[in-house]
């Protein structure tokens, strides 16, 4: 194998290494999110129904696993395909799926700031 290859090679683990953690990062991110709106925000404010909050909060939180369980997967698929020199196809319906349900907790967060 030439050194180019090489290079080459180690230069796409190491990107997909930063791009996992940058999953992880986000994912852990949208946890924080989800400890704040569902529990701390509540117990800050002055608001005599905690439940919604609650329920976005815990929408967070599962995002926050998906966007970890999703970069982790990803990553591993990337490696498997440099191992055998295939493709990755990519990930329309994930990411569609992840821009979606990031926008719904988005808008139900602005939702509860406006009704409060």
């Amino acid at each position: 194998m030439a050194q180019i290859d090489v290079d080459a090679t180690r230069r796409t683990v190491l990107a997909n290494e930063r791009t996992a953690l940058a999953w992880w990062r986000t994912g852990l991110t949208s946890l924080a999110v989800a400890l704040a709106v569902g529990r701390v925000v509540p117990e800050l404010g002055d608001t005599s129904r905690s439940w919604p909050y609650t329920v976005v909060g815990i929408g967070f939180a599962l995002y926050g696993v998906a966007l970890i369980v999703y970069g982790s997967s990803r990553s591993r698929a990337v490696i498997r395909a440099l191992e055998s020199g295939g493709d990755v196809a990519p990930p329309d319906r994930a990411i569609g799926a992840l821009t979606l349900a990031g926008a719904v907790l988005a808008l139900l967060t602005a939702v509860l700031i406006l009704a409060d």
